[in-house]
Formats: C-alpha cells, structure tokens, sequence
C-alpha cells in the first residue's frame, strides 16, 4: 500500500531522479517551455513553483534575498538561471498568487506512445 507516500519516483535511483528534476527545472527557466511526458511535467510542477514563490520572498525588503538566492542557486544548475529567476520572473509574477506553470497535452509519443505535455511558464 502507498498510503501517505508523497512524489513519483519514475522507476529511477534517488540520484538520478534528482538530477532529471533538477536538469528539467533548469531547461524550464531557460527556455519557459519544454516539452516531456506527462509524468515528468507533474513530477516537476510543484517543486518549479516553489522556486519562484521563494524567488518573489526574496524580492521582498525584509532580510531574506540572499538566503533564497542561494536556495535558487543551490537548486538549479546554471546560476545565470536563478538570476533570470530571481530577477525576471520573481517580477513578473508578483502580483499572481500561485499557479505559474501550465501544462498542454499533446498526444502520444510516436515511438513508444508516452503521453506528451508542454509544460510552460503562463504569461
């Protein structure tokens, strides 16, 4: 029974699960839009919008900016990316309370029919 056993674990190591989530996340920034199974996407949406919430936390004056740019930093793998975080879509979002990602199914994969989504950053 899976009861109470929270994240997908998509028949990786813990390792390698944690660099897949952390290169996704990465290329999301990067890009504002990947394409991945729907698997995938789901398993990364959350932790995605946590960085930007800790990264719109940050902007504000009360002591705590360095310490989530850091967090931002530690998490993804390009520090340039947390800065575009941190600095461009901490303010773009600012006035919007949560729901930064959307996700777009696109069918099946052609060679082994995976379901495939656009995972992107909402306007």
């Amino acid at each position: 029974m899976r009861h109470r056993v929270a994240g997908r674990r998509l028949g990786r190591s813990t390792g390698h699960r944690r660099a897949l989530f952390r290169n996704l996340i990465t290329e999301l920034f990067r890009h504002e839009r990947i394409k991945t199974t729907e698997a995938k996407a789901k398993a990364i949406r959350a932790q995605a919008e946590k960085m930007i919430t800790t990264a719109k936390r940050g902007q504000r004056a009360d002591g705590n900016a360095l310490h989530a740019r850091r967090r931002l930093v530690a998490a993804l793998n390009d520090p340039l990316i947390a800065k575009k975080v941190f600095d461009d879509l901490a303010v773009r979002f600012e006035d919007r309370p949560g729901g930064y990602t959307r996700i777009l199914k696109l069918g099946p994969r052609k060679g082994d029919g995976a379901k495939m989504v656009l995972i992107e950053l909402v306007e």
